[in-house]
């Protein structure tokens, strides 16, 4: 459906904006690290322009799930609801800012958690209908595209080059989403499976 697939939009505008919104942030504030100090710690209750990440946040929050929903659409299989997961995570970062209370920093440290992992978890899940449709290529960089979203933002916890590796996880995930917005935006869609065989049913003479 043509106004389906505009939706594909939100994939595009999302992680525009969240990148755009921690680079300017992080060139506003004094001293801040972008190789050591995460992404979160623009936004944190005190942060000077945190409005700033907190609109990143937002937007990509609210573009995700619209993205999703065109590419549930194009592309057969369960990625969209990991699409809608990372959304959903992303607007609970943004809801449970840093440096407020120990209850609200463990909030935002599960919402965080929880949108690294579904959104390497929509290129894994593309994959399958991908391969189904003959895109071999495609299919295969989709999962070093998970591949490397999950192991680099795993490695970024407890380690002085966080920030660095947070920004290098996102922005392969990222990349892969803003991608396939742009493909489904071209009118591109993959071919619905075929039923599952119910198979014969012989009759049996007596």
């Amino acid at each position: 459906m043509r106004s389906t697939r505009y939706l594909a939009w939100g994939g595009i505008a999302g992680p525009v904006a969240f990148t755009g919104a921690w680079l300017t942030a992080g060139a506003l504030r004094p001293g801040y690290r972008p190789v050591e100090d995460t992404i979160s710690r623009l936004a944190a209750s005190g942060a000077p322009n945190r409005w700033l990440m907190t609109a990143g946040f937002v937007t990509y929050g609210v573009g995700l799930p619209l993205y999703a929903r065109a590419l549930r659409h194009a592309a057969p299989g369960p990625a969209w609801l990991a699409a809608i997961g990372t959304g959903v995570a992303t607007l609970a970062v943004a809801a449970a800012p840093l440096a407020v209370s120990p209850a609200l920093d463990t909030l935002h440290a599960v919402a965080a958690g929880a949108g690294y992992l579904t959104l390497a978890a929509v290129p894994v899940l593309a994959a399958r209908p991908l391969r189904r449709a003959g895109l071999g290529a495609a299919a295969a960089v989709s999962t070093a595209v998970a591949a490397g979203c999950a192991l680099t933002l795993v490695a970024s916890v407890g380690t002085s080059a966080t920030g660095a590796l947070q920004r290098a996880g996102l922005g392969a995930g990222h990349a892969w989403v803003a991608a396939s917005a742009w493909w489904i935006l071209a009118g591109r869609s993959l071919p619905e499976p075929p039923p599952a065989p119910t198979g014969a049913t012989g009759a049996t003479g007596a």
